[in-house]
């Protein structure tokens, strides 16, 4: 059997302290690694949230301009696109709809009537009816806007809006007499929206309905213009948010 005698101990001792502190340094250096590796991606996190904060401003620019192009031919205007989108966007939040795709939802609200820039003024500006061909063609610019923006990749989910805000609960709407939850939730969300702007706005042919007086005749259209839904999210909405907004959008 061997001996190990007092020498061989503590070269040995000397041995594993040696590797022990070898092991500390390479963890040392292993942490410092890290640590600059972290450092490293919290400035990248922080430089492309810069970016994307910078990009997104630039497609909002984007889509105001072009809603504002839009409003500038319709017969009214007044600011529709963006109270809408606010209208909107508050019925959407009262349903409960993830809004981590906010951004697509606002983009297809503020430019559902883009189509309308191939519309003629002839008919846009038109006091009186329509003829049966002038409303077809009018019928058109859900079609006419989805194709405008369907090539645009940041618009992404904002088409199925546009083509189909004039979609109805029953079925009778147009283009695509799409029925219940064929629609798109985002499109049956806009087409309250879209009422309620219409019915609480001035016009020369009548003065705006109070809020009130709006969300009573909108009930009315639930399960025949409307998703049951959505009305019931709209109808817990108290009349002070929308006068808000508004207020806040002329």
């Amino acid at each position: 059997m061997a001996v190990t005698t007092e020498t061989e101990l503590r070269q040995e001792i000397g041995r594993l302290r040696a590797e022990l502190a070898r092991h500390e340094q390479e963890s040392a250096d292993k942490e410092r690694q890290l640590e600059r590796y972290a450092a490293d991606l919290r400035e990248t996190f922080k430089e492309e949230r810069v970016r994307s904060q910078e990009l997104h401003s630039s497609y909002m620019a984007t889509v105001r301009a072009l809603s504002n192009a839009v409003e500038a031919r319709d017969a009214y205007t007044g600011k529709h696109a963006e109270r809408v989108t606010a209208y909107g966007l508050e019925i959407c939040r009262s349903i409960g709809l993830e809004l981590a795709d906010g951004h697509a939802l606002e983009f297809g609200f503020l430019l559902h009537d883009i189509g309308k820039v191939a519309i003629p003024d002839a008919i846009l500006y038109k006091p009186g009816k329509l003829t049966e061909k002038e409303r077809a063609l009018m019928a058109q610019h859900p079609v006419i806007g989805a194709e405008i923006v369907r090539e645009i990749d940041f618009l992404g989910e904002a088409t199925r809006v546009v083509r189909s805000h004039h979609e109805r609960w029953d079925g009778t709407g147009y283009p695509d007499g799409l029925s219940g939850v064929e629609i798109p939730l985002a499109a049956r969300v806009f087409a309250v929206a879209d009422v309620l702007d219409a019915l609480t706005s001035d016009r020369p042919y009548r003065p705006a309905s109070s809020f009130a007086t709006a969300r009573e005749m909108i009930v009315q259209g639930s399960g025949t213009q409307f998703d049951p839904q959505v009305i019931t999210a709209f109808t817990e909405i108290p009349d002070e948010a929308f006068d808000r907004i508004a207020r806040e959008i002329k």
